[in-house]
């Protein structure tokens, strides 16, 4: 076992991705001894894995101020801050930059695997003198096997190694994992690298989020030039509600034209939709050999398909964490006080009330699980949430409790009011909107809402709806007293479906 001097030992950050090399960034700015542990071979492996991708966050958004200020006196300078960068260009010209820095490259350990974290002596059961005993890392590398000790753990390995599975349980469909060859969970390169092996296919794509939203778009340009593609969107819901996000009223305009840009080839006919679909079997076609059929829980029978796309979301991994006492969340698999402002049962407004080291902490001492990994199974992080968690947890460790506390968190809005509670609208003969979801009325003009089973053109429709602050921090302050709980969050709804508490 490979002993670290115990009288200064370093603060261990498990993934040299955007939050963790900027966690990096703020301890080094501290003076605070660290080590980086990456399982990939290079910075940002799994960005790389959908580098072809878009971001709809631009390069303000995601740059760290501590890395930024770390990096501008080498000469660096941040691209086009309204640009939106590809997954490739951040890894290229931000993460490298950055991990390279002399205050981050010494500290930084490739192709190293954290495999278990634990305390020195305690297991799980234990008590007495837990919370003095350092934290003990296994660590799988090309060497072999081997463990460091750490004060404080910063886990920012984040959730694209363990993707969602197709299964509506949220369980392995039957015949999943036998068929693990005809599908790719994630975003495959359609256009480029992954051309030729959807070209003329017979496609399935399975999930309702924006990496759903890429690969049908890629899709569509694909089916353009291999006019024999044929594409099927399948989606659990039955309604569209707000499926597509909040389009042209999305702060984040890449983020809106995308959900624009696949409502459209939905609905000019360009793709097969299937509503309400729950998967539960997916079974090889004996008379065709390499192809599957999907089979959901309304015996329905979809395909057969050459190729599934599985864009269902990620979920944390934390069997690595399974000897610390963590305290999380029973649905959402995010710390109990940050579950609450991120449940997508409830919430699908942009604004995250600000939080940092105390809504992360555990009941083990100086554990944090930040980034993506932090929001469980909520789909809604964006960058500039991590960077403040890390810049809090960093001051918390460093014994800075006021700049910890200090939380400020400002979010471009999604331009979607409410969650699952606030109502579905749709479209059937005429328009219904959901007034009074978490806010005063205000006149707006939005693309309309239509079933799923019917889905067709945008058509404009001005009707008085709630505003797209509804579940701003600014909102929660006024519309959080008994007598306005009706009008914050609507007839019907409790004022916590709308993040008021």
């Amino acid at each position: 076992m490979q002993i670290n001097n115990e009288n200064d030992l370093p603060v261990a950050i498990i993934g040299a991705g955007p939050v963790g090399l900027a966690a990096a960034a703020h301890l080094a700015q501290r003076g605070k001894s660290f080590v980086v542990l990456e399982a990939g071979p290079q910075i940002g492996t799994s960005i790389l894995k959908w580098g072809h991708v878009r971001l709809f966050s631009p390069w303000r958004y995601v740059v760290d101020k501590a890395a930024l200020s770390l990096l501008e006196p080498t000469g660096w300078r941040m691209p086009d801050p309204e640009a939106d960068p590809l997954g490739a260009e951040l890894v290229r010209e931000y993460l490298q930059p950055l991990a390279a820095l002399p205050a981050i490259k010494p500290n930084l350990r490739l192709n190293t695997r954290v495999t278990s974290v634990a305390r020195k002596g305690f297991d799980k059961l234990k008590t007495n003198g837990r919370e003095h005993a350092p934290f003990v890392l296994t660590l799988q590398t090309e060497q072999g096997e081997t463990q460091i000790l750490a004060k404080a753990v910063i886990d920012a390995s984040g959730t694209w190694e363990t993707p969602n599975p197709l299964g509506a349980n949220g369980t392995w469909a039957l015949g999943e994992q036998a068929n693990r060859d005809r599908i790719t969970y994630g975003i495959p390169d359609l256009l480029d690298a992954d051309r030729a092996r959807y070209a003329g296919k017979n496609i399935l794509v399975v999930g309702s989020g924006h990496s759903a939203f890429n690969a049908i778009i890629d899709l569509e340009q694909l089916a353009q030039h291999a006019p024999n593609t044929r594409i099927t969107w399948a989606v659990r819901r039955e309604q569209a509600g707000q499926m597509f996000g909040g389009l042209s009223d999305d702060q984040l305009s890449q983020r809106g034209a995308l959900g624009e840009r696949a409502q459209s080839v939905v609905a000019r006919g360009l793709v097969k939709f299937e509503a309400g679909v729950k998967i539960e079997r997916i079974k090889r076609v004996e008379y065709v050999g390499e192809q599957i059929q999907i089979y959901g829980d309304d015996d329905r029978v979809l395909g057969p398909f050459d190729e599934v796309i599985a864009c269902t979301g990620f979920r944390p991994d934390l069997s690595i964490l399974s000897e610390l006492r963590l305290k999380l969340d029973e649905q959402v698999d995010a710390p109990v006080a940050l579950a609450p402002l991120i449940d997508p049962n409830v919430h699908s407004c942009g604004s995250v009330p600000p939080h940092g080291y105390e809504e992360l902490k555990h009941p083990e001492p100086d554990i944090y699980v930040v980034g993506m990994k932090s929001y469980g199974r909520a789909p809604t992080f964006l960058m500039l949430t991590g960077y403040e968690q890390v810049r809090s947890v960093v001051a918390a460790i460093a014994g800075d409790l006021a700049a910890a506390r200090d939380v400020q968190l400002v979010l471009p809005e999604t331009g979607v009011c409410g969650g699952a509670n606030c109502g579905t609208p749709t479209l059937a003969g005429s328009v219904s909107v959901v007034e009074g979801c978490c806010g005063a009325p205000a006149t707006k003009t939005l693309a309309s809402f239509v079933s799923l089973d019917s889905l067709f053109a945008t058509i404009p429709v001005t009707a008085d709806v709630a505003t797209s602050a509804c579940c701003s921090t600014e909102k929660q302050a006024v519309c959080c007293e008994p007598a306005d709980k009706a009008e914050c969050c609507g007839a019907g709804n409790s004022a916590g479906s709308c993040g008021c508490n």
